[in-house]
């Protein structure tokens, strides 16, 4: 039983002279407040939302509920009724206090004497005054009926005392739920009948939800709802305050079951009016006076109910609901809202056409959002993990393998709701395994086969709407054939009356005497005890539809899946050359889930005793087929394929020397799912999950050893019947089970502080490459933890200081790594009601763990730097231009497919000779890239891929996942106007070396002088030169004498050869010009002169005073005459007949993209 209503207000306008047009509260009943419900502050500015004014007429009596939330998030109801009350002045008074006011009265009166006779006006203004009843229930139309009473026995002058009537609403009583029917009387020969309804988890709409749809239409309601789930700020606009509430009610209704959690206030004052400038997201209504003080909000979605819009900002985007669920809701609101389409078309439609209802309209508008929700979120509860049953039950959702059993991990709109706190809030009402059910729960459980049956046939769906309707109908009005409401109405026209005399004076002490006598009779009653009807809750049928990540529902063929068995069959069967043919087939088929699923099976199946050895090339095809399965997974890993590979990589091992293994889990770390804190906690809880269930089963088993064996039970089928059992144990046994599941949640927060320095601390600790590039050090910003100020904090600082690692950058890792895992299990341990002094413990045995592990790596290491190298394909040299040079050697690198399905195998077909193993070649003219396909089908094929330098125009390192037999360490991409070269160094490649190489690749993009480039160069540099010979060890001075001369001759030489000053040949020449390949160039300079002495002054004689532009001139008539362009138009040597005409305006070398 509840109190139908707190309190009793009488609030009226502020006192005369505060000039602030507030109103104060007059009186209030009780005086004191009700220890379970304290008195909400600030009332007064609910009861005149637009400011308390004077108006100069009488206008007739308002009603409206607004509602405010306390800090405790209780919702509290205030039902106001105004009215208006004379007053002779402008402003607001009370009982003159001084000699002042009394004089300032006098002398008004005297100055209106003075002006003359005129019309006789009992008052010149009129105050509002508001009746307010406070109430935790939603009981509108009772609290409109009960106000009106009470303002009808004052305007009316009814021979009842206003004291019993507000005592008697004070002290009433009414059951919150159940479905009972409560029939109450305030002592003024009225009747009114209280339904509660059946069951209180379900929202009580009235005929608000209708309306709402009426206001706005079918797109815009869709367009609020969305916004509400995902977040977004909403203000609704109106001059009706009573449709502000109700529209605000209308759009919760449609949220059920999930519950808004925000600032909700469904009618603002304008005092607060700064509150819409709040970060957070909000649900709030605003009188339309205040509209022009709404403009300049930019990030709030604006609903104006009178106009029937709504107005999105440009910068707010609102996920739509996924397709086919938002035209399916489309249609089935049009069924309802207007069933006259579907027949508007006929040649004969039918003469009547059955409407339902108002009210019933709005119930089977809710059932067409209760259905989509349970479209929406089905099977949920097979995504919930159960890691504490007592004292309390502990329940996570698993959001990734949600969204990815369900396909719509790209779904921008789910994957925000999940994200929100409507459905956090949901998880932790809903989730209990234990607890009253109700249509929500019965209609995700068993009603979404049909659901999904009856897709596209609009009768049948219609027809499973307006089952939904009758319950929720019969769920808010239990007896529809209740006798009517008998509450005396005042006068018609009794608000024009003009001498009304004011709303008196109640006597407190009459209010309090009935509230205490009704107070002392409760207390003497036997407490009413409300029966919960609890049970298990269903979990409904798992999710059957399954789609592939790209959305296709297409699986993959059972010839794939064929291939991926007979390959694992064959490696582990020794049969490595047919194991090496089917393996390409193997890594394309990697891209579908099903067939990564099927690898984890089948490797499962050849684990024995948790450990399976390997030779060194079975566990290397293992160790690619890992690779390969996590490279497609993303850090979600929402099909759970990097889950089931975690056991896996520590099961898989091979010998390296006595005493020392190494184990798959130091090869497959370079994958961003590793360093995800969100995939290690659905991990944690789902193996928390599997020992609480183990735990409770040893237990039934052994108490239930002679009965027949049952189909095994679910976790939350265990831990519904342990909660069903809990008040019936003893003490003792109680405390027991608190403990055994506190260690089990201690001992697997252990198992992975373990797991995760296998997987975050990488072979060689000196590479911190997986740490760096996921940003494991700022752990806060990948963990969505609400612990901040932690033991992990000081643990891991001592730790830092403490440590005592020689090596600086080992430490670095090491530091990292303990971090990582001490706020990981500072957050699951937290969550999971693990005690103070074990989380101590924990976080000083982490910093253990990872140094004994970097010590097992140590040894594991170098072990595996003695291991033979795998043999790879000999580099191949390609053939170079005339003019032509190597600038830097080949490096070995992968040339990886850049999207194109020719040279993939793709759907065009043919061999897949991307990705290609081989080496890059850095030349003064182009980069080149010659080397052999991956797949050892089209092994004998070579692959050159050809790129000038003056044709790029875009570089950046980018991340790629190889399916290649090495790691690979640094990537690069290089875009020019011919092709698209992605690169990917091999891992004998250093660092070191690929940033040479694009250093040596930008200075050639970019030479610090025109003549540095290729066209003006090409001639200058001829072959390379000839290996020096060795120095004598004693040279005598005969030859020191003869070596000054040499070079003195050749440096005259070279000086007479660079002044000879070139002519190029007429046009008609050209045809009979050779070039030997042998013949030094008449312009060009010996290979011993250093580039940086090319100077102007020593290559041009002084007297010519030749200026750069004319060598730059030169240069670029034999490097189109070389071309057979001809000669640029400015030269005077240029033949009529030339079939080519060369402008000037390139001869800079500007590249110009085709």
């Amino acid at each position: 039983m509840a109190r139908l209503a707190d309190y009793f207000v009488l609030v009226g306008p502020g006192k005369r002279g505060s000039g602030d047009g507030q109103g104060r509260i007059l009186q209030r009943f009780p005086e004191k407040d009700w220890e379970d419900n304290p008195f909400p502050q600030g009332i007064e500015l609910f009861c005149q939302p637009s400011g308390w004014q004077l108006f100069p007429e009488r206008n007739p009596p308002t009603f409206f509920v607004a509602v405010l939330t306390d800090i405790n998030s209780e919702r509290h109801y205030c039902a106001c009724f105004t009215f208006w009350e004379a007053v002779e002045s402008p402003q607001p008074q009370s009982q003159p206090r001084n000699g002042e006011e009394q004089q300032e009265q006098q002398q008004q009166q005297q100055q209106q004497q003075e002006q003359g006779p005129c019309p006789v006006q009992p008052a010149q203004l009129f105050a509002p005054k508001s009746l307010v009843l406070v109430s935790r229930l939603d009981h509108a139309e009772v609290f409109r009926n009960s106000l009106g009473l009470i303002y009808t026995i004052y305007v009316d002058g009814l021979s009842v005392s206003l004291e019993n009537v507000i005592g008697n609403l004070l002290t009433c009583t009414i059951p919150i739920t159940g479905g009972a029917q409560r029939t109450i009387s305030l002592g003024a020969g009225d009747r009114q009948v209280i339904q509660t309804p059946i069951n209180d988890s379900l929202p009580v709409s009235s005929c608000s939800v209708a309306l709402l749809f009426r206001q706005l239409g079918i797109t815009n309601v869709l367009f609020l709802f969305c916004a509400a789930l995902t977040e977004h700020k909403i203000l609704f606009l109106s001059s009706s305050y009573q449709r502000l509430t109700d529209a605000c009610r209308a759009l919760l209704a449609l949220m059920f079951p999930l519950k808004y959690s925000f600032t909700y206030v469904p009618i603002l004052p304008a005092q607060l009016l700064e509150v819409l400038s709040t970060p957070t997201p909000f649900i709030i209504g605003v009188h339309s006076i205040f509209q022009p003080e709404t403009q300049e909000l930019l990030d709030v979605v604006i609903a104006d109910l009178d106009g029937g819009t709504v107005n999105v900002p440009e910068c707010v985007h609102i996920s739509l609901l996924p397709e086919p669920l938002l035209q399916q809701t489309r249609e089935a609101l049009s069924m309802i809202l207007d069933p006259e389409l579907e027949v508007a078309d006929l040649a004969f439609p039918p003469s009547t056409i059955s409407a339902s209802s108002l009210k019933m309209q709005d119930k089977e508008i809710r059932a067409v959002f209760l259905r989509l929700f349970a479209q929406l979120l089905q099977g949920y509860r097979w995504c919930l993990h159960i890691i504490r049953i007592h004292p309390e039950p502990v329940i996570r959702f698993h959001k990734a393998a949600f969204l990815g059993q369900r396909g719509l991990t790209e779904d921008d709109f789910l994957t925000k709701v999940l994200e929100g706190m409507a459905f956090a809030g949901f998880v932790t009402e809903r989730g209990a395994p234990y607890r009253p059910i109700d249509l929500f729960d019965e209609l995700v459980a068993y009603e979404v086969k049909r659901m999904k049956a009856e897709e596209g046939n609009k009768q049948k769906i219609l027809r499973h709407i307006k089952e939904l309707a009758e319950k929720l109908y019969k769920n808010e009005n239990p007896y529809p054939a209740v006798a009517m409401h008998k509450v005396q109405k005042p006068t018609e026209g009794c608000h024009l009356r003009l001498h009304q005399k004011p709303f008196p004076h109640l006597d407190e002490g009459t209010v309090q005497w009935i509230i205490d006598q009704a107070t002392a009779k409760l207390q003497t009653a036997p407490p009413a005890v409300r029966a919960e009807k609890k049970c298990m809750v269903p979990s409904g049928p798992p999710i059957a539809a399954i789609l592939e990540r790209n959305g296709n529902a297409l699986a993959n063929s059972a010839r794939r899946l064929e291939v991926v068995r007979n390959c694992i069959s064959y490696v582990f069967e020794n049969k490595m050359l047919e194991a090496k043919k089917l393996f390409p087939a193997v890594l394309r088929a990697m891209k579908g889930r099903a067939a990564r699923q099927c690898l984890t099976q089948e490797l499962h199946l050849h684990v024995q005793q948790n450990r399976a050895v390997l030779d060194h090339q079975q566990f290397d095809f293992v160790i690619r087929m890992m690779n390969c399965c996590l490279q497609d997974c993303t850090a979600m890993d929402e099909h759970g394929i990097a889950a089931a590979l975690l056991p896996l990589v520590t099961a898989f091992c091979r010998k390296l020397s006595p005493g020392i293994t190494q184990f798959a889990y130091s090869c497959v770390q370079e994958h961003v799912v590793w360093t995800n804190i969100q995939f290690w906690e659905a991990m944690f809880y789902c193996d928390v999950q599997n020992h609480i269930r183990a735990l409770y089963l040893d237990c039934s088993e052994e108490n239930h050893a002679e009965q027949e064996p049952q189909e095994p039970k679910s976790a939350l089928e265990i831990a519904s019947e342990q909660l069903r059992l809990w008040p019936t144990m003893s003490r003792e046994k109680q405390q027991e089970l608190i403990q055994k599941e506190e260690s089990t949640v201690f001992s697997q927060a252990i198992h992975y502080a373990n797991r995760m320095s296998y997987l975050l601390l990488p072979l060689d600790t000196s590479k911190n490459r997986l740490l760096r590039s996921s940003g494991l050090g700022d752990v806060e910003s990948v963990s969505n933890s609400f612990v901040t100020n932690s033991i992990a904090g000081s643990v891991a600082e001592s730790y830092d200081t403490e440590s005592g690692f020689e090596d600086a950058e080992s430490s670095d890792v090491a530091n990292s790594v303990v971090r990582f895992i001490n706020r990981f299990v500072d957050k699951v341990c937290t969550e999971s009601g693990v005690t103070n002094e074990h989380l101590k413990g924990l976080h000083v045995m982490i910093p253990d763990i990872v140094q004994m592990h970097i010590e097992t790596l140590d040894a594991v290491h170098r072990e595996s730097k003695r291991l033979p190298p795998i043999q790879k394909p000999k580099l191949l040299r390609p053939s170079l231009l005339l003019g032509e040079e190597c600038v830097l050697e080949g490096l070995r690198v992968y040339l990886m497919p850049d999207g194109r399905e020719e040279g993939a195998g793709g759907g065009a077909g043919g061999p897949p000779l991307l990705p290609a193993e081989g080496a890059v070649f850095l030349t003064t003219y182009r980069i080149i890239f010659k080397g052999t396909p991956t797949d050892p089908l089209v092994g004998e094929q070579v692959v050159i891929a050809p790129s000038p330098i003056a044709s790029l125009t875009k570089e950046k390192k980018i991340s790629i996942q190889a399916q290649a037999d090495q790691f690979i360490q640094e990537d690069l991409q290089l875009r020019s106007c011919i092709q698209l070269l992605k690169i990917a160094f091999d891992e004998e490649v250093a660092s070191e070396s690929a940033e040479i190489f694009r250093k040596h690749l930008h200075k050639l993009r970019y030479p610090q002088h025109v003549r540095g480039t290729f066209a003006f160069t090409a001639g200058q540099c001829p072959k390379q030169a000839m290996q020096p010979k060795a120095k004598e060890k004693n040279p005598s001075l005969r030859t020191l004498s003869k070596n000054l001369v040499k070079n003195a001759k050749r440096t005259i030489g070279r000086q007479y050869v660079t002044r000879k000053k070139y002519t190029p040949p007429a046009w008609e020449q050209r045809g009979s010009q050779h070039f030997p390949e042998d013949n030094e160039d008449e312009i060009s300079v010996s290979e011993e002169l250093d580039r940086s002495t090319l100077t102007p002054s020593s290559t041009m004689r002084p007297s010519e005073k030749m200026t750069m532009t004319h060598v730059v001139e030169r240069a670029c008539c034999r490097d189109y005459q070389r071309l057979g362009l001809g000669t640029l138009s400015s030269s005077l040597s240029r033949s009529k007949n030339e079939p080519f005409r060369i402008s000037t305006v390139n001869r800079m070398y500007a590249i110009c993209r085709r």
